[in-house]
C-alpha cells in the first residue's frame, strides 16, 4: 500500500527547478492545456525519458489546436 506522500506529493511533483508543483499552475488551465503543461513542466523528472514527455505534451497540443480549429475555445 502507498503511503500518503506516494499519493499527495511524489517526488516528480516537487522536482522542477522552482520548487513550485506544476498543480499550482495548470490548475488555472483547461484540461488539454493543462496537461500539455504538465508534461513539459515534468519532463524526464517522472520518466527517464524526456523525450516521450515531450511527444506527450504534443499530443495534448494537437487535441487542443484541433478543439480550437473546430469550436473555437477548449
Amino acid at each position: 500500500m502507498e503511503s500518503a506522500d506516494s499519493v499527495n506529493h511524489p517526488a516528480h511533483y516537487t522536482e522542477h527547478p522552482s520548487g513550485v508543483e506544476c498543480i499550482q499552475v495548470t490548475e488555472h488551465m483547461g484540461f488539454l492545456l493543462g496537461n500539455a503543461v504538465k508534461y513539459i513542466w515534468r519532463a524526464g523528472l517522472k520518466s527517464q525519458d524526456p523525450v516521450q514527455d515531450l511527444e506527450k505534451a504534443i499530443w495534448y497540443l494537437q487535441r487542443a489546436i484541433e478543439k480550437f480549429k473546430k469550436w473555437g475555445a477548449l
